[in-house]
């Protein structure tokens, strides 16, 4: 199908020597369906143009168009917009490079490699250069096996350019048909990575994500979390936005302002908002003309005290830094390229502006191959922002080498029969692997560049810029930043961004609004920690066996306490029990020698060493108390005295009964009381306590068994080793326990005027009263202290439990046998029997 063709068939395309104008009238595509409009031809030579066997295309934006609207489709005439000086300093570098390829005996031998090279100014309005790159012969032919013959293919076998990533979003779809190179040496967008897509697209500049990495380097080493973020709405602008708010995720840095900046921007409600914000840090992602006027309006405006974070499209800007009062609005710092000096260059300039050209004309042959530059000197071409001139060298000398390999060039020669077609070179150009300028030409699966390096400048107040740091893209990659050069605006700390002040030290944050940047400070409790490397927002908690005081940042071990046997108190207890057991072994010694008298008979008899023997295997107990819990101990703490000293209780209960029995209720009741002697009622309601009591004993025990606990809330720093006795298991045995006290209780008041040799009730009162005061001391005292020397006052409660009844019911007897024999005899009772008698019956 014809796509592509001329208004005069007979007129070729390529008719570059006629000396008269002719107009030439531009291809009619099929796919957009209307007429482009030409210029006139030129009988000069131009600065475009250099024939060769090969051609690589060149699209530099020399001149920089508004949008304008028109009222009718026509092609831009490039000359007519504003000059750019930069784009024609890169655009006389790609001239530059392949004239030193050309003379070059190593690199492409006997080969003549040539140029065509257009001002790419538009967007919209420039197709009718990136039409003649791609047809053959004023054709534009999808690609087939015909087109191997050389003469009906263009000679062009790659593109350098162009240079903004929504030129190449333009263009690249028409290269890529015929998957002709397309080489750009400043097009960052990171959409130009997936290969799926643009399969012909490689470059010589890294990548939006590789300076956005930086950007956020440089941030993280300053610590800079609260920033603006100003780019250009364009492919290159907005894929920058984008890779920025992914790559602060996972960093303390926070996006407080995006802002889209154009021609038309409101600068003044820009920078309005910026203050509000209270923003000390921005990033400025946009294209050099559009950094200039937002620099310029800055200071214009009165913008102070911030830091500029400049991209490589204006970072090296050669006005800027010399502009009056730039100094006021803070300090610049800058990413770009690392610049390299290119031999032969300065050199080449200097001869080739005092040539003449074509600049003088008013048309030339095509369209946009016209530069209004004639007054430009080589110096002022020189002394230009040298960005990118790497990336534009390395793109040209990519392609030769391409070719170079399509040819199977060797040392002297080329065997140029092989057919050239851009795919060839496409493939072999994906697998650049040489040396220029002492950088490793390399490209990744992705197209994009694996050599070079970017460097961290700063504008001086001189006006000069310098180089500070610098970032590295290799393997092992390396960052740093010399601070000692940095001045700082206002003083010569390191200026601060942040929506909030650091919290103090063992403060955790707690957010405030829809940033993590912006937030409260709450101090951590005790127990707990902020470990900030970690997270910042939360306290964590102390494990068990650690403790730590308000506002810490870590843990400390807890002491672990318990009673010892080697205590001093634990001794003294100790001491006090093997009293006790000499105390009972010598009243049972007294009783068992006097056990015929009366006061042993009314005493109780048989049933006193009973109790005796009850009271001394209930101390087995106390012994328990000390030393590092267990199972076993925790159960031995409580069960002997639980089972045994309910026996001795049942005693005294059957003893204040039989008393009660024997002078008030045998008249009253003799076949009770003859049944209770029969049967020895006594041991009966003895056993039957003991038997009661082991039963809830062991039921309680089943349904909680007592344990070892670990007490860590008593003291923060301390863990106090204890026995953890639940209701479930102790309230059983001491209901149980309790009952038997008050029935014991009422009988021995029952008691209180029988006579005195025969009344127990107030012995027995008095020791249960001392009983229930101990516990009552003791309960107190566990409610307001449970430190590890709360087991030792509950072995003393136990122990003062035990030390009741041989003190205050069994020494007084044991007196009497010692010290007062005449009132141990049966004249003795019977008398005071007898007296109780009359007085019962007066």
């Amino acid at each position: 199908m014809l796509l592509y063709k001329s208004r005069e068939a007979h007129t070729r395309f390529t008719a570059w020597s006629m000396s008269t104008k002719r107009m030439c009238f531009l291809p009619s595509l099929y796919l957009i369906g209307y007429f482009l409009r030409a210029w006139t031809l030129s009988p000069c030579n131009s600065q475009f143009k250099l024939n060769g066997d090969y051609l690589i295309g060149g699209l530099f934006d020399i001149h920089k168009s508004s949008s304008v609207s028109q009222k009718r489709p026509e092609a831009i005439r490039c000359s007519s917009q504003a000059f750019s000086l930069s784009s024609y300093r890169r655009f006389q570098l790609m001239r530059f490079s392949v004239e030193q390829i050309n003379n070059s005996t190593e690199l492409l031998p006997n080969v003549a490699l040539g140029y065509k090279i257009f001002d790419h100014c538009s967007i919209s309005q420039n197709f009718p250069s990136i039409f003649d790159l791609i047809s053959a012969n004023g054709l534009i032919k999808p690609w087939s096996e015909e087109m191997q013959n050389l003469s009906a293919a263009s000679k062009v076998i790659g593109v350098v350019g162009p240079y903004s990533s929504t030129d190449v979003l333009t263009v690249a779809p028409l290269f890529l048909m015929d998957f002709i190179p397309l080489v750009s040496y400043g097009a960052a967008s990171s959409a130009f990575s997936e290969k799926a897509k643009y399969s012909s697209f490689l470059r010589t500049v890294h990548s939006n994500k590789a300076i956005i990495k930086v950007i956020v380097a440089i941030m993280e080493h300053f610590k800079w979390q609260w920033v603006a973020f100003l780019n250009s709405n364009d492919a290159y602008g907005n894929d920058g936005l984008a890779l920025f708010r992914r790559m602060i995720k996972e960093t303390d840095i926070c996006l407080a302002l995006a802002l889209q900046v154009n021609h038309m921007s409101n600068y003044s409600e820009m920078f309005h908002q910026i203050q509000v914000h209270r923003i000390k840090t921005i990033v400025v992602f946009a294209p050099k003309m559009l950094a200039e006027a937002l620099i310029e309006s800055a200071v214009r405006l009165g913008v102070q005290d911030k830091v500029w974070l400049a991209l490589d499209t204006w970072s090296l800007n050669e006005k800027l830094p010399k502009m009056k009062d730039i100094q006021k609005i803070g300090t610049v710092l800058g990413v770009s390229q690392t610049v390299l000096k290119i031999p032969g260059f300065r050199e080449f300039l200097l001869a080739t502006q005092s040539k003449s050209h074509c600049d003088e004309a008013e048309e030339l042959q095509f369209c946009n191959q016209i530069c209004n530059c004639s007054n430009l000197t080589a110096r002022d071409i020189i002394s230009l922002d040298p960005s990118y001139s790497f990336s534009v060298y390395s793109a040209v000398y990519a392609i030769a080498h391409a070719l170079h390999n399509v040819l199977k060039c060797e040392k002297h020669t080329c065997q140029r029969h092989n057919s050239v077609l851009p795919y060839k070179v496409l493939v072999e150009l994906k697998k650049s692997n040489f040396t220029l300028l002492n950088q490793h030409i390399q490209f990744d699966a992705h197209g994009d560049p694996k050599f070079g390096a970017y460097s961290i400048v700063l504008w001086k107040r001189t006006g000069q810029i310098e180089k500070i740091g610098l970032y590295q893209f290799q393997s092992s990659f390396n960052f740093f930043i010399d601070e000692t050069k940095i001045q700082w605006h206002g003083n010569s700390k390191v200026p601060t961004s942040r929506c909030s002040d650091v919290c103090p030290v063992g403060f955790a944050k707690k957010q405030d609004g829809i940033h993590k940047c912006c937030f409260t400070c709450e101090e951590c409790l005790a127990g707990t920690y902020i470990n900030i490397t970690e997270n910042a927002y939360n306290c964590v908690d102390c494990k068990e066996t650690e403790w730590s005081a308000e506002a810490s940042t870590s843990c400390t071990l807890r002491d672990v306490e318990y009673l010892s046997f080697k205590d001093p108190g634990s001794l003294f207890i100790i001491a006090a029990t093997l009293l006790l057991l000499g105390l009972v072994v010598a009243v049972s010694v007294i009783f068992a020698l006097n056990f015929n008298t009366p006061v042993v008979r009314s005493a109780g008899g048989y049933m006193c060493f009973l109790i005796l023997g009850c009271l001394s295997l209930s101390s087995v107990s106390i012994i328990f108390f000390f030393g590092k819990p267990s199972i076993y101990a925790c159960i031995l703490r409580f069960l002997p005295y639980s089972l045994l000293y309910s026996v001795c209780l049942a005693c005294f209960l059957v003893r204040a009964f039989q008393i009660v029995c024997i002078f008030k209720m045998a008249t009253k009741f003799p076949k009770l009381h003859s049944w209770w002697v029969k049967y020895h009622g006594q041991w009966f309601v003895v056993t039957g306590a003991f038997a009661i009591q082991s039963a809830l004993n062991v039921i309680g025990f089943l349904i909680a068994t007592p344990i070892p606990y670990n007490d860590t809330f008593w003291a923060r720093d301390k863990i106090i080793l204890s026995c953890d006795f639940r209701a479930e298991a102790a309230s059983g045995p001491t209901l149980f326990f309790v009952c038997l006290s008050i029935l014991c209780f009422i009988f021995s008041y029952m008691g209180k005027d029988l006579p005195k040799n025969y009344n127990e009730a107030k012995a027995i009162t008095f020791c249960l009263l001392l009983i229930v005061l101990t516990w009552i001391v003791f309960g107190t005292i566990w409610v307001l202290y449970k430190g590890k020397y709360v087991q030792g006052l509950h072995a003393l409660a136990v122990l003062s439990n035990l030390y009741a009844f041989p003190l205050w019911y069994f020494l007084p007897k044991c007196y009497i046998i010692l010290f007062q024999p005449h009132k141990n005899t049966p004249q003795y009772f019977q008398g005071i029997i007898q007296n109780y008698t009359k007085t019962i019956s007066q």
